[in-house]
């Protein structure tokens, strides 16, 4: 009977994390980006009804040439250059055409000294969440390609 409580409990905690993921939401997966200018990243956090206290994001670029047949490893591995690192605080935003779910936006550069080709942009959002403010912490990533 211990199982089942440990697998209920372990499924529930799954779930409400799953729910607190951050997505990103600009620029899109294979856009071109050039070395040296500013790109805005949208990190957009869907709107749930379990509370959490957002802790804060890292944003990273990496040069995926270079890597074996030109693949980046998993943003779980390596960050690259860290371009933001601080605190997030998404907001819903009624100037938008579209309906967003809560979301903020960061002006970052792109490395000078990006390599031509594919590159990875990497977040780490790590949050708190529910009642007992259990620690939640994943990485995202998009391929982009810099020209």
């Amino acid at each position: 009977m211990k199982f089942f409580s440990s697998l209920a409990m372990s499924a529930m905690l799954a779930t409400t994390a799953f729910a607190q993921s951050a997505v990103i939401g600009a620029p899109l997966a294979g856009s071109a980006v050039q070395a040296g200018c500013n790109i805005t990243v949208e990190v957009d956090r869907p709107n749930t009804l379990t509370g959490s206290t957002e802790v804060g994001i890292v944003i990273g670029f990496l040069s995926c040439v270079g890597f074996n047949s030109n693949v980046c490893p998993p943003a779980s591995e390596i960050m690259g250059s860290i371009l933001y690192n601080g605190p997030y605080h998404p907001e819903f935003h009624t100037n938008v055409s579209r309906s967003k779910p809560p979301h903020q936006n960061f002006t970052v550069a792109i490395p000078t000294t990006a390599k031509t080709g594919p590159g990875q942009l990497s977040v780490a959002h790590f949050n708190l969440i529910g009642a007992g403010q259990f620690p939640f912490l994943e990485t995202l990533n998009i391929s982009v390609n810099v020209s």
